[in-house]
């Protein structure tokens, strides 16, 4: 039986995405067979992020209403035998998405796939709500802000007060120089703000961010020092 990552963030911009695709993507490069979620309704980037933005037929609100069968919303990714992506919305809309929707959904997903990776909006709001209900863990990414950490901070503890416990923090976009420098957080005050443990840095990277605007995961590129730190990270995530 699979299991449901859930990948959250205090605010908008510190990489969630990003890092979704790219743990989806290693754990498909180690051999598991996973879905990438995408539950940014109206906003969303995840098909961008993959490369994938004109496969787009049917997407999660087309499944939960009925107009299609989960198999015709569910795409392989180019360039991998077993990576798989559901898009979000395109725009809002009034079709309802209910937590025990979201809970139906993955139980049989998880008969297929080995990891299912939900992309949430950035913050606390309802569809953090109803993709929390079939999370097994989360991932709370965030960056060394004062304000993102704050941010993050609130969303660890909503996720706790509504009965998650296996909580794990990525920290994004370090940049030394500026930390050495008293610009940013150092690393021992961002991990003080959590309860649950810091698996692992990112550091500011301009390859990262030509991989994401290319539409192709950065640890397609192997032995890189990157994709050695994804291996790294989503290890201690799914130990």
């Amino acid at each position: 039986m699979g299991k449901v990552l859930l990948v959250a963030s205090g605010k908008g911009g510190t990489g969630k995405t990003m890092f979704s695709v790219n743990m989806g993507a290693t754990l498909a490069q180690r051999g598991y067979n996973v879905l990438l979620i995408d539950m940014d309704m109206g906003l969303r980037n995840m098909d961008l992020y993959l490369g994938m933005e004109n496969r787009v037929v049917y997407n999660i609100m087309d499944v939960i209403s009925g107009i299609c069968r989960i198999s015709k919303a569910i795409i392989r990714v180019d360039g991998f035998s077993s990576l798989y992506f559901m898009a979000a919305a395109p725009r809002l809309d009034e079709r309802d998405i209910t937590p025990l929707h979201m809970e139906i959904l993955c139980a049989k997903l998880k008969e297929v796939f080995d990891y299912i990776i939900i992309d949430c909006p950035a913050g606390i709001g309802e569809m953090l709500e109803v993709s929390l209900e079939p999370a097994d863990r989360a991932v709370i990414v965030t960056e060394p802000e004062y304000a993102a950490s704050r941010d993050a901070e609130m969303t660890e503890r909503f996720l706790r007060d509504n009965g998650l416990s296996d909580i794990y923090v990525v920290l994004n976009r370090v940049n030394v120089e500026l930390m050495r420098e008293g610009y940013m957080p150092d690393l021992a005050t961002v991990a003080s703000c959590f309860t649950s443990p810091l698996v692992g840095i990112i550091q500011e990277d301009e390859n990262i961010r030509i991989s994401t605007n290319k539409g192709i995961p950065i640890v397609m590129k192997r032995g890189t020092y990157i994709e050695k730190n994804f291996v790294d990270i989503v290890a201690k995530i799914i130990r």
